[in-house]
């Protein structure tokens, strides 16, 4: 019976969403740009050749990490790490800029960074979220296809242990890193279903994820869920979205819900598809007040009525879309007041393997509508019922926002 409960439940809210692969998804929440390498030392790190420099201020960097490395190399108990700990200094000076979405990565995770904005992942292929009210940590659903669905794991499920280890939602950073692995290497995971635990062991593999998710619902509607922006995306949403055409849809809703962002080229390619050519999509601009425009490229692909779902949790690139179609009166926005993530990131591919991840610029709405630390405001307000119990496990009969866009597209 639980099973067959947990089975009828058929939208997941990927609410704080972390895909369980090789590491977690650092780029939630982050709307992206990947550039050329730059140069970081040789390989061979010191602090003199990472932070020398000619002005005063590099010399006094310089000068208080060579203090600091002398006085530890002197005093300090035990071994030193020298790889370390010049990573945990990069990390340091990056991280007193109090910026969360500027951030250095080391070497030894640049590649699976990389690998989780293209989309493709080792690992057991899991959606999973903080439970807050319990802190639990919570299956949202499993990847189709991926290891995890083939076990048997289904949405609701909690994370009790990982090999024997406990975790709950203050750890689920430790966890993430419990579940990756090597290629064909196995985790046991053990899960509370109900008043049930359940033991899986489950077999790591490459696995790519599908952020498009399509089907046809009454009245010919189409629905097109998009839960990130990977590379290809975009290409996915086309080929679901002419799939549903081939099918007789006559209007669209696209649900943006929990999509916390990506690639901000593949969201401005399924503008592309909605919004005629010429027309603003994005106005950006960066530390000197420089404001660069982002105009559509193509000819209309999608010419029907749309709706656009979003929540708390549509950020970044999400927000990039929904403000476009949202101020070029493409679509009716529906749902709650988005993230407000109003900042784009440059990914710095550095020649020793590490990378830094910087904030370069704000971004505007067509209509020069700020969204940093404000969000967009949907057209139509709707909340979740408060008899929903878990936001992460919610079923289509409770769902108002889908109804109240069914509703506005049954007009």
């Amino acid at each position: 019976m639980e099973e067959e409960k947990y089975l009828k439940r058929q939208r997941f809210y990927k609410t704080v969403m972390l895909v369980i692969l090789t590491v977690f998804l650092t780029f939630i929440f982050t709307t992206i740009y990947i550039t050329n390498k730059y140069n970081l030392g040789d390989g061979n790190q010191t602090i003199s050749s990472l932070f020398g420099g000619s002005s005063s201020s590099d010399d006094k960097l310089t000068k208080s990490l060579k203090n600091i490395k002398s006085l530890l190399k002197k005093y300090y108990l035990n071994d030193i790490d020298e790889d370390k700990a010049i990573d945990g200094a990069i990390e340091g000076y990056v991280a007193a800029l109090g910026d969360k979405y500027t951030e250095y990565i080391p070497k030894d995770e640049m590649q699976e960074y990389t690998q989780n904005l293209m989309g493709n992942y080792v690992g057991i292929g899991i959606y999973m979220a903080q439970n807050t009210e319990d802190n639990t940590i919570v299956v949202v659903s499993p990847i189709k296809y991926s290891p995890a669905e083939e076990a048997g794991i289904l949405p609701g499920d909690i994370i009790k242990k990982i090999d024997g280890v406990e975790y709950n939602g203050d750890n689920m950073d430790a966890a993430a890193n419990s579940i990756k692995g090597v290629e064909g290497s196995t985790v046991k995971l053990e899960i509370q279903r109900g008043q049930e635990i359940k033991t899986f062991e489950i077999t790591r593999r490459k696995i790519t994820t599908n952020p498009v998710l399509a089907e046809k619902l009454e009245n010919n509607i189409g629905y097109l869920e998009v839960s990130s922006f990977d590379e290809n995306t975009a290409d996915n949403f086309k080929t679901k979205y002419e799939e549903l055409k081939s099918q007789g849809i006559t209007s669209l809703i696209i649900d943006l819900r929990n999509n916390g962002g990506g690639l901000v080229e593949e969201a401005l390619k399924i503008a592309d598809y909605i919004v005629p050519k010429d027309k603003e999509l994005l106005v950006t601009v960066d530390k000197d007040g420089k404001e660069k425009v982002e105009k559509s490229k193509e000819d209309v692909l999608i010419d029907m009525p749309i709706v656009v779902l979003v929540n708390k949790n549509s950020a970044s690139s999400t927000e990039i879309l929904a403000g476009a179609l949202k101020d070029l009166k493409e679509a009716t926005i529906v749902g709650t007041t988005t993230y407000g993530k109003g900042v784009i990131q440059q990914l710095l591919s550095l020649r020793d393997g590490s990378g830094l991840k910087v904030t370069v610029e704000e971004y505007y709405t067509p209509n020069r509508t700020k969204i940093n630390g404000v969000g967009i405001e949907p057209d139509e307000k709707v909340e979740l019922p408060d008899s929903v119990e878990n936001p992460l496990v919610v079923e289509r009969k409770d769902d108002t926002q889908l109804q109240k866009a069914i509703e506005l597209l049954n007009k």
